[in-house]
């Protein structure tokens, strides 16, 4: 069970996020507990926003003063988001979101392959061929990705370009082991994927291990070396990430799950040079080619200003997180008692995220989505946003980490955040043995 820990609200999160929590007197205080998936724009990031649609409306790559004094907001934005996750200006490459910095990895570590497979047959060292079959790129990613790894890597797969191992996450741990990265090594892999924490259960994976054992082999094989990868959209914001400690060569971050709006950028430890990237959109030569594409300036600046932030308060966020996270996780325990309550998210040696709560209140009829829907005041998920129209089947993550299937399907992800308060949790606690009652009540 959780420390406790000093409870540190910052005071001006408090008006932004009593306006969010509390959405109308006809919602009866609905309180939101599905930071996961998404986060409301931070006051001082549509400030920003809103500052840059006023004043920086002029196309970055033009040379008068407009169009200098956007590209100047981009470059303070790279800056921002650089120091955000331990990495250089130059080392940010601006995109859409999440999606498509993910795509953009695995897409290059596909071509990375066949451009070392055909410099080395132009010396000889090397053939496409091995025992009379082609030879493949190959992928190792995690069995708790977030989809557009997962089905990006399945889609190489599919039109025979590349060949994937999904290694399966301990159903002791949660998360992946190290070991089990390394014995997925295939003379042809070209990319490990392994993302930073998990957006369901929570837990951290051990990146900095992996990249470790990753350097290794790499020291003791030929080209192309193994390039790593991770997914830190669920991690940024809420604890530390130091793209250079951990050593990865791509980091994906998505502005929208720390108070950002909808964009995104990609960390490369040297694009081009380092760690290769080769553009999947070709156009005006924008983010040095890498990225074209008349920059979204206003968004990069928002993106910029959520940087900042995490900048300058990680520390707060953490802890007040970790705070309401845990006293969450009391409430719960003293309103239903330790038989009827399964916490999703304990694993024993592993840490995970200071904010998120993977619960089952346990019964026949409480099946996670009608525990939801019945709910008068809690808004969550039962897992990712993006799967919630598959009502039938419990999460694939939560049996991944070897939750038994009944539990699986009460699954409820509460995911708190900078506004959530100690009274929030109380009304949420309420709610649940509410809803609960009636459920079981019924024929």
């Amino acid at each position: 069970m959780c420390e406790k820990q000093a409870h540190s609200f910052l005071p001006e999160y408090s008006q932004w996020g009593h306006s969010f929590s509390h959405l109308s007197e006809v919602d009866e205080e609905r309180i939101y507990m599905d930071y996961n998936a998404t986060t409301p724009m931070d006051s001082e990031v549509a400030e920003a926003v809103t500052v840059a649609i006023r004043e920086a409306w002029a196309n970055p790559s033009s040379s008068y003063l407009p169009g200098v004094k956007a590209r100047d907001i981009i470059n303070q934005a790279r800056e921002s988001v650089s120091r955000m996750v331990g990495g250089k200006p130059e080392d940010i490459i601006f995109t859409s979101g999440g999606t498509e910095a993910n795509n953009l990895v695995l897409h290059t570590a596909v071509k990375h392959f066949w451009q070392s497979r055909e410099t080395e047959e132009r010396e000889g060292l090397n053939s496409s061929q091995q025992n009379g079959r082609a030879i493949l790129p190959h992928l190792v990613i995690s069995n708790v990705e977030h989809d557009s790894i997962r089905l990006t890597a399945e889609h190489l797969q599919k039109e025979g370009r590349a060949g994937v191992t999904s290694v399966a996450v301990s159903k002791v741990t949660g998360r992946v082991e190290v070991e089990d990265v390394v014995a997925a090594i295939r003379p042809t892999t070209c990319l490990v994927s392994v993302m930073t924490a998990n957006n369901e259960t929570g837990i951290i994976m051990p990146i900095k291990e992996i990249c470790q054992r990753v350097r290794a082999v790499n020291k003791q094989r030929p080209l192309p070396r193994i390039l790593v990868h991770t997914d830190a959209a669920q991690a940024i914001g809420k604890i530390r990430v130091d793209a250079c400690d951990m050593g990865v060569d791509y980091l994906t971050i998505v502005g929208h799950k720390f108070y950002g709006p909808r964009v995104g950028a990609l960390y490369v430890n040297g694009p081009g040079t380092t760690s290769p990237l080769y553009p999947i959109f070709f156009g005006g030569g924008q983010e040095r080619n890498f990225r074209p594409g008349t920059e979204n300036t206003q968004m990069i600046a928002g993106l910029g200003k959520a940087a900042e932030l995490v900048n300058t308060h990680l520390s707060e966020y953490e802890t007040h997180l970790s705070d309401i996270r845990c006293y969450l996780e009391e409430r719960l325990l003293a309103a239903f008692g330790a038989d009827k309550i399964r916490f999703n998210s304990h694993f024993p040696g592993s840490d995970n995220l200071p904010n998120t709560c993977n619960v089952s209140i346990l019964g026949p009829r409480l099946v996670g989505r009608r525990v939801l829907a019945t709910c008068r005041r809690l808004l969550a998920s039962v897992g990712a946003a993006c799967h919630s129209g598959q009502v039938d089947r419990p999460s694939r993550i939560l049996l991944s980490c070897g939750v038994p299937y009944d539990a699986a399907s009460n699954a409820l992800r509460l995911s708190v955040g900078r506004s959530t308060s100690r009274e929030d949790v109380d009304i949420v606690v309420e709610d649940l043995k509410e809803t609960t009652e009636v459920l079981e009540r019924m024929n």
